[in-house]
């Protein structure tokens, strides 16, 4: 008599566990909030888009989700929107700083506003900062806790965005590794989640406009697309205690697109004219 094939069921990744995400309405936020979730984890929803992101929640169900509008820009939101998430769930185990914008796509230098420049840097690099210090604040006394910000393959890398943005983009991930440094002593790891230009809600007029120079982005693995949900799920791991040992680090997921040059070398993919 042939013996059953027991299949085991899959253990829930953040059981018990609650996390904080900016810019959750949409594109990548939203995906990793409906992860998380599946995944046993309790999420709180920060954005400005007050209707999308009451909406996301009322999806997932209002016993596992909850929103709280949030500029990220502004610290009195910041400190609220982690103060809300302690009197809700009673505490926090991992800050996703998610929140982000592009800015205005400027050719030349010449042409580029001070004020647009600054704007994507309050939001890009003081949000990220804001929600790491107000993680940091109440994950400390528990001596435990992941701060996750979501970076871009612009932060290693020059030459495919604005200038802001790009620039906002390496000092996320240099702001990762200083507060790893110093929270590591907590306990607290702090990591950092790169992708390749990817479709969402807030990229898409970029394409819109500019359709010459993103409609066909060069990968180096054929015959895949990067979606959002492979930002939550890589996310997902830097959440969970699978990477209880890893911290300061800036993952990419790029399929290898900042790691290889396509036009020289052994390896070339591009044929001369």
């Amino acid at each position: 008599m042939a013996s059953a094939i027991k299949v085991s069921k899959s253990i829930p990744r953040l059981e018990g566990k609650v996390a904080l995400i900016t810019g959750g309405s949409r594109g990548i936020g939203e995906s990793i909030a409906r992860l998380f979730t599946k995944h046993g984890a309790k999420v709180i929803i920060a954005d400005i888009l007050d209707d999308l992101g009451q909406t996301v929640c009322q999806n997932i169900g209002l016993d596992l989700a909850a929103f709280i509008h949030c500029d990220v820009c502004i610290e009195s939101d910041m400190e609220r929107a982690v103060n809300f998430t302690i009197e809700k769930y009673g505490k926090l185990d991992i800050m996703i700083n998610n929140a982000a914008i592009a800015g205005d796509l400027k050719f030349s230098i010449l042409e580029n506003d001070v004020s647009d420049f600054e704007r994507v840097l309050s939001v890009n690099v003081t949000g990220v900062f804001l929600g790491t210090k107000h993680a940091a604040r109440v994950m400390i006394p528990n001596r435990g806790g992941s701060i996750i910000s979501i970076g871009s393959i612009a932060s290693s890398i020059g030459g495919n965005t604005s200038h802001a943005y790009t620039s906002s983009k390496h000092a996320v991930v240099g702001l990762t590794k200083n507060v790893a440094a110093e929270l590591g002593e907590f306990g607290i790891r702090v990591n950092c989640v790169s992708p390749h230009f990817i479709l969402t809600p807030a990229t898409k007029p970029i394409v819109e406009q500019y359709p010459h120079l993103y409609t066909n982005v060069y990968s180096n693995l054929k015959g895949l697309d990067l979606q959002e949900q492979d930002v939550a799920e890589a996310t997902l791991f830097f959440a969970s205690d699978e990477s209880k040992y890893i911290s300061g680090h800036n993952l990419a997921i790029d399929g290898g697109f900042t790691a290889i040059n396509p036009s020289f070398g052994l390896f070339s993919r591009l044929k001369a004219n």
